[in-house]
């Protein structure tokens, strides 16, 4: 089976499934209802994430039966991926309404995935190939909760998480394969493009279902994997995956700083993030998602292919990438509250 066969089946079994919780969610009225923090207007089903989930858990099976990638990663995105899914698909259906339970159980697949994994690996800083040891470690865990935290907390106009999936994973496997040929790092990244792909075509603009926190934070804790695996193999590609990330990591970090220093409750729902003030006073979803795209394929895509041709240091590549992004969130009023 060629690779563009498989990748094809994983869209058409997503879009599949996804049409079927959609179904599903319409008949046992598992809706998201509007309110006054939120930016749709039309009830609408939630947890198709879970297709996303479960057809990339099976993609995973059929690469490790096609000796297609190492056992041990896969295990881990398997076991560790799931933990975070189940949460999440819990806090969907109202069953795990304490935000410290939520967050104690992304810790434990953190620290899990981390142990398993060895740590945060060595990353090139001009020139030096830098190893934090145990803090290093520390740092990974919280990056990936971090990770699908923010993925979480951007999931919040139609479209926009899934076109990050697709337009990130997609473009990390390009570079990842350019730079090493490892067919194991670039399989995984493109089967979760995939599977988000067949999602997303019910998720487009207007959406008729949404993701959910089953497949928000799903995505975003196994593209942090990913970019720790990348890592481990060539240090400079987890400065890619960094890069790469740079719109969904720079606007939910600079909004939860905002929110922190107006001491809001961080657990709070809001509509404070720069995208979507923009989406709010473009009165549609759809050019932001697209522009979302656009920010990853014409600028932090060419900065990453920088760094994987040794023409810029990856930590300045991470510099050059966030500076801009940071100016224009704090621009679009990312961490102040909406006023529309």
């Amino acid at each position: 089976m060629t690779c563009a066969i498989f990748l094809a089946l994983v869209v058409v079994l997503s879009t599949a499934l996804t049409f079927q919780i959609r179904r599903s969610a319409l008949h046992k009225q598992l809706l998201d209802i509007p309110n006054d923090r939120s930016l749709h207007s039309v009830p609408t089903p939630r947890g198709g994430g879970a297709a996303i989930v479960f057809v990339f858990i099976a993609a995973i099976i059929a690469l490790i039966a096609a000796d297609y990638v190492e056992t041990k990663n896969s295990v881990i995105l398997i076991g560790c991926g799931s933990l975070v899914a189940l949460t999440g698909f819990l806090d969907d259906r109202q069953l795990l309404s304490h935000a410290r339970s939520r967050l104690a159980l992304h810790f434990v697949a953190a620290v899990v995935a981390v142990s398993a994994l060895g740590g945060l690996p060595s990353l090139p800083v001009f020139g030096t190939d830098v190893s934090l040891g145990f803090f290093g470690g520390a740092l990974a865990t919280v990056y990936l909760v971090w990770l699908l935290n923010l993925f979480n907390f951007m999931d919040g106009i139609d479209g926009i998480s899934g076109a990050e999936v697709v337009s990130v994973c997609g473009a990390a496997a390009f570079l990842i394969h350019r730079t090493t040929h490892d067919y194991n790092l670039t399989s995984l990244p493109l089967a979760l493009a995939a599977a988000t792909l067949g999602f997303l075509v019910f998720n487009w603009p207007p959406a008729k279902i949404f993701m959910g926190d089953v497949g928000s934070g799903f995505v975003g804790f196994i593209i942090g994997i990913f970019s720790l695996i990348a890592a481990d193999r060539v240090g400079s590609l987890g400065w890619v995956w960094a890069i790469l990330l740079g719109v969904f990591i720079v606007d939910a970090t600079v909004t939860l700083i905002g929110r922190l220093f107006r001491k809001q409750k961080l657990h709070v729902a809001h509509r404070s993030h720069a995208f979507q003030h923009l989406a709010l006073r473009l009165g549609s979803h759809k050019p932001v998602t697209i522009g979302v795209v656009t920010i990853n394929l014409l600028w932090l895509f060419p900065i990453a292919f920088a760094v994987t041709e040794g023409r810029i240091d990856g930590f300045a590549g991470v510099l050059i990438a966030y500076t801009p992004l940071t100016i224009a969130a704090l621009i679009f009023g990312a961490g102040t509250p909406s006023t529309n």
